[in-house]
């Protein structure tokens, strides 16, 4: 018993040894490398200093452009959830309003989702995984996914209303927003790709003088002038 107690202080002692002994403490442990990367990358992040007004403009400048346009994908999604849920179109807002407000926020996005992975992501992914693509996509992209499944239902029942096969019943319409939470998943992806384009994400993949560079006018009014702009600052970070 004596021995037994001797060998469990010596490893609660093993156990109590400094954090420079992470690997030896984490040894035959199946989640050793990826938890000693977070213990590093942790430390790298504890060194950075902070960031200046004049630098985090700079490094934010993509969230901002994003955000700007996520903030109208909200609005147009509350309009349409909100009537829904109160069995109400909004006030002063007929029928061929209320559907057109649907189908241009459908293909808003759809067109906003089909720009970011053909001209943004691509180039980001070459050095930020959270937008690499492929088999083993990032959840950003792997959001894209889900959350088309459930825009296809919601246009097939708005076309179909539009066209006149059927009256418009919120309720349905309800039911195909809510279909698979991906309304959830929208959100939270609306949320999550602007923190991830975000200064402080941001600053830990490129140095300040060098980010710089990819600052632009672009003009946020449209989708066109804003995939231009950033496919230009791609170019720049990357060359």
């Amino acid at each position: 018993m004596a021995d037994m107690a001797k060998e469990d202080q010596t490893e609660v002692n093993r156990l109590a040894e400094p954090c420079e002994k992470e690997g030896e403490i984490l040894e035959g442990n199946q989640a050793r490398d990826a938890a000693l990367k977070k213990v590093e990358e942790a430390k790298v992040e504890k060194k950075l200093p902070k960031l200046s007004a004049a630098e985090f403009r700079v490094y934010n400048s993509m969230a901002e452009h994003m955000e700007y346009f996520h903030n109208h994908f909200r609005q147009s999604w509350t309009i349409l959830k909100t009537a829904c849920d109160t069995n109400r179109r909004p006030a002063n807002m007929s029928l061929k309003a209320f559907l057109s407000t649907g189908l241009s926020f459908l293909q808003h996005l759809e067109t906003h989702h089909s720009i970011e992975e053909a001209h943004i992501f691509p180039v980001l992914a070459r050095k930020m995984p959270e937008f690499e693509n492929g088999r083993n996509a990032a959840e950003l992209l792997r959001q894209h996914k889900e959350i088309h499944v459930g825009m296809e239902k919601l246009e097939t029942y708005l076309l179909s209303v539009k066209s006149g096969e059927r009256e418009l019943e919120l309720r349905v319409m309800r039911e195909r927003m809510e279909d698979g939470g991906w309304g959830d998943v929208l959100w939270t992806h609306l949320d999550q790709e602007v923190k991830t384009l975000g200064a402080e994400n941001m600053r830990k993949y490129c140095e300040f003088l060098f980010f710089s560079r990819l600052v632009v006018d672009v003009d946020v009014k449209g989708e066109n002038e804003y995939a231009t702009g950033c496919s230009y600052l791609g170019a720049l970070w990357f060359m």
